[in-house]
């Protein structure tokens, strides 16, 4: 869904670790449009969350944010590495905590 927004290139949603929450939630990593100014990939982030929270039920929603990627990490064959992805939340976690 989340690729059929015009200002998003390549994008990857995982779950990540909310310790206050003490669940999973999603959040999407993308890639903005090649198009797009650095005063709109600022606002991006916001629009996108609101974006998909009018057309997704209420679990689906990109709770835990949205990061602006340059690249989504991908193997060979195109296949999303989540577990870079997944990494990268747990350093960021951890930092905060």
């Amino acid at each position: 869904m989340l690729l059929s927004h015009d200002k998003i290139a390549d994008a990857a949603v995982i779950g990540v670790e909310s310790p206050s929450q003490g669940t999973e939630l999603p959040r999407a990593y993308i890639v903005p449009s090649s198009s797009l100014n650095s005063r709109e990939k600022e606002t991006l982030p916001s629009e996108i969350v609101e974006w998909v929270a009018e057309h997704v039920a209420n679990h689906k929603r990109l709770r835990g944010g949205v990061v602006l990627l340059d690249a989504i990490p991908k193997t060979a064959s195109g296949k999303i590495l989540r577990k870079d992805l997944r990494a990268a939340a747990h350093k960021e976690i951890t930092a905060k905590l």
